[in-house]
């Protein structure tokens, strides 16, 4: 508890809390886990199976939609209104719906 002296006034209690303690407190804290953080790196020797699945391949030229901050929306670099965004991506895919299409926005 804190007191104030005034110019020989009564004593009043001041209502402030005293951070230098918490202070204290968070840098032990701070050093402790400085010091045990890299004690907890344990090497665990893990043994994953290898895949035999082949690599997907990469399409010779993506296909992107854009959504724009306006909400304008353009397949390639052209811009597409959004009744005619199905039919535009079936005809830049050729009706193949398990190409793959990448977004931006």
């Amino acid at each position: 508890m804190a007191a104030r002296l005034d110019d020989g006034a009564e004593l009043s209690e001041t209502h402030e809390i005293n951070v230098t303690p918490f202070i204290d407190v968070m840098l032990v804290l701070l050093i402790i886990f400085m010091v045990a953080a890299p004690l907890a790196t344990v090497d665990v020797p893990v043994d994953l199976p290898g895949s035999t699945a082949a690599a997907s391949p990469r399409p010779d030229k993506p296909l992107y939609v854009t959504v724009g901050g306006d909400l304008s929306i353009s397949v390639g670099e052209d811009k597409v209104a959004r009744e005619a965004l199905g039919s535009r991506l079936d005809a830049a895919t050729g009706g193949d719906k398990a190409e793959r299409i990448f977004l931006r926005a």
